[in-house]
């Protein structure tokens, strides 16, 4: 790590810097060699730079107060606006005064609103505060920004145009914090180096893959009006799901260089076959959450819920089922499923390996060969799948392998096994949170974590089918789920015959 660099927080006010930046920031400090950055809150209220050290210490929990306290010295404040032209001449001549000056690399993190993104980086380029060579390893400067990165394809595009009248691809690192969970980056580890895995990570071996985010929440307080205008495709699927997608998918890159993985990425998502807008319903269902009982209190449906409009027509709840058109995964089932107010609060993938081709052991008593051939084509006896990898992402990081035993006795039949992995059980502590591992690869110059312009568009292309095929003649309806329910019951018809059914966590 470079010994002086800067980081500048725009929205320092805000709640994601005292609840992620700062804390993921005070551990870089106290943990990493090099840690002696200097950092700059920038917001509009004016207050000193103890009025601000105090209030992030106050906010924070006693066991973060500790690392918190080694950063303080070098956390300073100012007030400003990022559009103010005089207020970034103050900036500059303040990181100018600090260790490093003008030579320090620079990295400037924008908690703002989407649509001050790309007008940030122009008053920032106006004021000199981006001027950078290419290549530049010391001197360098940065910019991160934070989803939503557009609202569709057109606007995607538009952001990444506007980002590079003032910024080079390699200056912008575009975060997603799904992508700094150690479980999400172990997917590279676990598939390219394990050899038993990745020989069978590919359509002969695998039946279908699942990928869910479920939530327990509802709309949060303060942002039923934004998410009333986002939904859950928009606020999930379309980044963090689609990005693990890609993780799962993709093929070996060449090496670990960023752009190299990054590559691999573009390649899957461009690889997503779109649906067909003339049967919407064989590869979605959509719906919202309506009045219930969650964690043993009543609950209200989205529709009541603070800022969202009466009539709203927003869905809360997605499942997918999409496949991919390549050599490796033609044919499987990549099933996705989000929604809010769901009865438990898990992230996880589940490998689903195919069963053995001639079932021997727990056949049904008294059935003939040919009529188990017949009930197994027809579907209507179903072998249990004895091998599924589950990745857990949140709220526990583990890895779980799931396989037959015989069962002790003088019949042969098969007992459900598990071998099991849990990060905070095998290394004695809890994985890094997502922010400290990003913010450090964002002042190393690590792009691997972060997306690039081409992967945010290759995304969006995928929703923007989604979501056109919703609004057309043919459009599924609308459903409503119980709060504290798994959701609609017809999101089970997108597992087909004998695949099974969704997760609900463990």
């Amino acid at each position: 790590m470079p010994q002086t660099p800067q980081v500048v927080i725009f929205g320092a006010s805000g709640d994601l810097t005292r609840r992620k930046l700062v804390p993921a920031l005070a551990r870089i400090a106290a943990r990493q060699a090099g840690g002696d950055f200097s950092v700059v809150g920038v917001s509009r209220r004016p207050k000193t730079d103890e009025d601000f050290r105090r209030e992030l210490r106050a906010f924070l929990p006693e066991e973060q107060r500790a690392d918190f306290d080694r950063l303080a010295p070098r956390l300073h404040y100012l007030a400003g606006d990022v559009s103010d032209a005089e207020a970034l001449a103050a900036l500059s001549d303040r990181l100018d005064a600090l260790p490093g000056g003008r030579g320090a690399g620079r990295l400037f993190y924008l908690s703002l609103k989407p649509e001050l993104f790309a007008v940030a980086a122009v008053s920032l380029a106006e004021a000199g505060l981006l001027v950078m060579a290419e290549g530049e390893r010391e001197a360098w400067r940065r910019v991160v920004i934070e989803k939503p990165f557009g609202t569709d394809l057109p606007s995607a595009r538009r952001l990444s145009r506007d980002l590079h009248t003032v910024l080079r691809e390699e200056q912008i690192y575009r975060i997603d914090h799904y992508l700094g969970k150690e479980t999400v980056q172990n997917l590279l580890g676990f598939r390219f180096h394990n050899a038993i895995f990745e020989p069978l990570w590919n359509r002969h071996h695998v039946e279908l893959v699942q990928v869910t985010v479920a939530e327990e929440i509802g709309v949060e307080p303060g942002r039923g009006a934004y998410y009333d205008a986002t939904g859950a495709l928009r606020d999930m699927l379309q980044n963090h799901m689609l990005q693990v997608l890609a993780l799962v998918g993709m093929e070996p890159p060449p090496s670990l260089d960023p752009e190299a993985i990054r590559n691999q990425k573009v390649e899957l998502l461009r690889a997503l076959r779109f649906p067909d807008p003339s049967t919407p319903h064989e590869f979605g269902v959509r719906a919202r959450y309506a009045a219930g009982v969650a964690g043993g209190k009543p609950v209200p449906g989205y529709r009541e819920e603070e800022g969202v409009a009466p009539g709203s027509g927003t869905e809360t709840y997605v499942a997918l089922r999409a496949e991919i058109a390549n050599w490796r995964w033609n044919g499987v089932p990549f099933l996705l499923r989000h929604g809010k107010r769901l009865p438990r609060r898990f992230t996880e993938v589940q490998v689903h390996f195919r069963t053995p081709p001639l079932q021997l052991f727990d056949r049904p008593a008294g059935v003939s060969e040919a009529d188990l051939r017949r009930l197994q084509r027809d579907g209507s006896l179903c072998e249990i799948r004895p091998n599924v990898l589950t990745l857990a992402v949140q709220p526990r990081e583990a890895i779980r392998l799931s396989f037959g035993v015989k069962r002790p006795g003088p019949s042969m039949s098969m007992a459900p096994a598990a071998l099991e992995f849990d990060y905070r059980e095998h290394f004695g502590e809890a994985p890094p949170d997502a922010y400290e591992r990003l913010l450090l690869d964002a002042i190393l110059g690590d792009q691997t974590l972060f997306l690039r312009a081409d992967e945010i568009e290759a995304s969006w292309r995928f929703a923007d089918e989604v979501l056109a095929a919703w609004r057309g003649p043919e459009a599924p309806p609308l459903l409503e789920y119980p709060a504290g329910s798994w959701g609609p019951a017809e999101s089970e018809a997108l597992f087909r015959g004998c695949e099974g059914r969704w997760s609900e966590g463990r």
